[in-house]
């Protein structure tokens, strides 16, 4: 199980993740903190763009694998946080990952794409491309997500991308 108990009998959580929570700056939005991290592999699953979102999913893919890294202690109020922040399009699954800087496995939470026949699957996601053309509107996006579960009749998180995205591309292009 992906649950450990701290030295102050608090219950803790670790979360491997492969895609905007890669970023610092979207972890630091969510949690309000940088938890510690640990780079990992998650084998037996690939990284797919979806068609129309700009971040990504991992199914399980025998003979693939996913590098990210695990957040480490988390609590069951940040592990809520990202249940919130995941929405219905992820399912939250225990995993195998392997801790390439101990070189040994863990079993921990990640968020796996809900549908497994998905048709808006395709390709590689890559991070370094995400960070240079989305990672800014995606902080200012994950900004008004927190500011939405934070007010007393939130909007589930992908209603909160659509309306900012929308928003975005709605806009006139500066001169």
């Amino acid at each position: 199980m992906s649950v450990n108990v701290n030295c102050v009998g608090g219950v803790t959580h670790n979360v491997f993740v492969y895609g905007s929570l890669l970023a610092d700056e979207v972890v630091h939005t969510l949690l309000k903190r940088l938890p510690p991290t640990t780079p990992a592999i998650l084998h037996d699953h690939h990284r797919f763009k979806i068609k129309g979102r700009v971040y990504p999913a991992v199914l399980p893919v025998h003979n693939d694998k996913v590098n990210g890294r695990v957040l480490l202690g988390l609590s069951g109020v940040e592990l809520h946080i990202l249940d919130e922040f995941e929405d219905d399009e992820y399912t939250r699954t225990d995993v195998e990952v392997f801790l390439e800087d101990k070189s040994e496995k863990m079993q921990v939470y990640a968020y796996v794409w809900g549908n497994r026949n998905d048709p808006n699957l395709y390709s590689e996601w890559d991070f370094e491309e995400w960070k240079q053309i989305h990672m800014n509107d995606f902080v200012k996006m994950t900004n008004s997500f927190m500011e939405e579960l934070e007010s007393p009749e939130s909007k589930p998180r992908v209603q909160t991308y659509e309306a900012f995205y929308k928003e975005e591309k709605d806009k006139p292009l500066q001169p």
